[in-house]
């Protein structure tokens, strides 16, 4: 949770290291590394990786043949389709927002909240920057 962070919190990365302790053995160790526009139809997805940093350094999204996106945690949906609340990195967030307008995309999956349209989001979405 903390590994990747631009600005780790402290205390939750001391708490959670209290809490669950684990090992080098214990970590998790990836089969595969995905770049921003691989295709994953090889490995039986018809997707595209896309590198969308904000709310973490390594954030990315998958979009599908069908223009369904699979975002994690850079947008959410909990009152309404927006960027999610937790961004460890606004401008690399706007950046990743902007990028998006390069690709159709019909509906958007996030790590929190309800399924939405991207039309949906950029009608809430105002850039803070």
């Amino acid at each position: 949770m903390t590994w990747n962070r631009k600005k780790q919190n402290i205390l939750i990365r001391t708490i959670l290291g209290l809490m669950v302790r684990l090992s080098e053995a214990d970590r998790f160790k990836p089969d595969i590394f995905l770049e921003d526009g691989d295709d994953l139809s090889e490995k039986g997805l018809e997707a595209i990786v896309i590198h969308i940093p904000g709310h973490s350094l390594g954030s990315v999204a998958f979009l599908t043949a069908g223009g369904e996106l699979f975002c994690g945690d850079l947008l959410a949906n909990i009152d309404k389709p927006d960027i999610w609340s937790i961004i460890d990195d606004p401008v690399a967030a706007a950046a990743s927002i902007d990028k998006l307008k390069e690709f159709e995309i019909g509906g958007v999956y996030p790590g929190h909240g309800d399924t939405f349209t991207m039309v949906q989001f950029r009608q809430n979405y105002s850039p803070s920057l």
